[in-house]
């Protein structure tokens, strides 16, 4: 019994010190949030739709049940807006939202446009609520690299 209490409370102080990351209360309880933003696509930006498709944000589904994505907003620093129509995430799914032309699917979500969103150097990122509250936002600064884990 002494050992159970000795290591609850080492446990304690360890996450109390920064040793342990214990979830915050909206991370155990899971979020829709953004996931990863490929900024960056292959090759020369020469507005190809394969090149505008493959720049795209994930938005991953970490919560117990499936979300209603009616009325969400993606958007960037200069405005460009990505609204979802009738869509649902399932629990525990990411969906792709690409910047270029294509059908829709359960997977991949198309902003069906002609140009780049996502600056190849810095930008930000923000999920918004159909209510317009923000529920996620994501920031890069770098061109060493092509993408960002948020």
């Amino acid at each position: 019994m002494l050992r159970t209490r000795t290591m609850a409370a080492a446990a304690t102080v360890a996450a109390f010190a920064g040793l342990i990351a214990l979830p915050t209360p909206a991370q155990a309880a899971g979020s829709v949030h953004l996931y990863k933003i490929y900024y960056d696509s292959p090759g020369s930006d020469r507005g190809a739709n394969s090149s505008l498709n493959a720049e795209y944000v994930q938005i991953r589904n970490t919560t117990g049940a499936a979300v209603s994505l009616k009325g969400w907003v993606l958007v960037d620093v200069a405005n460009h807006k990505y609204t979802f129509g009738a869509y649902t995430l399932a629990k525990g799914k990411t969906v792709t939202v690409r910047t270029g032309k294509g059908t829709n699917t359960t997977a991949n979500r198309y902003q069906g446009r002609a140009w780049y969103v996502w600056n190849n150097d810095k930008d930000t990122a923000t999920l918004k609520r159909a209510s317009g509250t923000k529920a996620d936002t994501c920031s890069y600064n770098s061109t060493r690299v092509d993408y960002k884990m948020c």
